[in-house]
């Protein structure tokens, strides 16, 4: 079968992605149950740490990818979860589309609700370790948005793979976790710079190494993922 071009791609990955918005917005489950999860995994640094207020101000960056990154794997594993039921995915799979709109789909509806999920956890990060913005809103919602990208990608694939594992909860964050380290690091630092400040100008090194490591594993997942969902 002769693959779709360009437009046939994008239009089959805005209807895959206004389904999957739409059934999340209908239910809303899985946003509540990441928002309660990742609120209380920031409570926890926060009760772990004690009353060492310098300590939480210094490393609240780290904390809040911290709480990302497991929260994230809650919605990575049911976002794959949903196309399981009624064998939607092998329906997916026998639509005259793209495979590859399916993980453009998965990966951007992802993104996006990391990012929400990250711009609920910035405040009640702010409220409980007492840190500032220094840099604005543009550097913050940037960071946000490149390590929620270098989670997505990934983690889409590999939800993917783990979604016929009889032990999917736990094979998802085995395989994620090692991946992802150069970007749960760069994420880190460069929003600690974002609340700390920049005095020697290292952020858009940062933001260097976040645009490669999407570039690398955006790419990878839009050609190695109609490989993965095959039978």
């Amino acid at each position: 079968m002769k693959r779709p071009g360009p437009i046939g791609l994008l239009r089959t990955t805005g209807v895959l992605l206004g389904k999957d918005l739409l059934i999340e917005w209908r239910t809303r489950a899985r946003l509540n149950a990441l928002i309660f999860f990742a609120l209380a995994t920031l409570l926890l640094f926060s009760f772990a740490l004690g009353p060492d207020t310098k300590l939480l101000e210094r490393n609240a960056g780290g904390y809040l990818w911290l709480a990302i990154l497991f929260a994230s794997t809650l919605a990575l594993g049911e976002s794959f979860r949903v196309e399981q039921e009624n064998a939607c995915l092998d329906g997916l799979r026998l639509a005259p589309a793209d495979a590859r709109a399916i993980f453009l789909s998965k990966a951007l509806g992802n993104t996006m609700l990391l990012v929400v999920l990250g711009g609920v956890l910035i405040p009640a990060m702010v409220a409980l370790y007492g840190v500032k913005v220094v840099l604005g809103a543009g550097p913050l919602l940037g960071t946000l948005v490149l390590g929620c990208m270098a989670l997505a990608a990934p983690g889409t694939v590999y939800a993917a793979i783990s979604s016929n594992a009889r032990a999917r909860d736990v094979l998802l964050p085995l395989l994620l976790f090692p991946l992802i380290v150069p970007a749960l690091l760069a994420s880190a630092k460069a929003m600690m710079l974002v609340l700390q400040g920049d005095p020697m100008n290292q952020l858009n090194s940062w933001f260097g190494l976040l645009t490669g490591f999407n570039l690398i594993y955006w790419g990878l997942g839009f050609a190695l993922f109609p490989r993965v969902i095959e039978d």
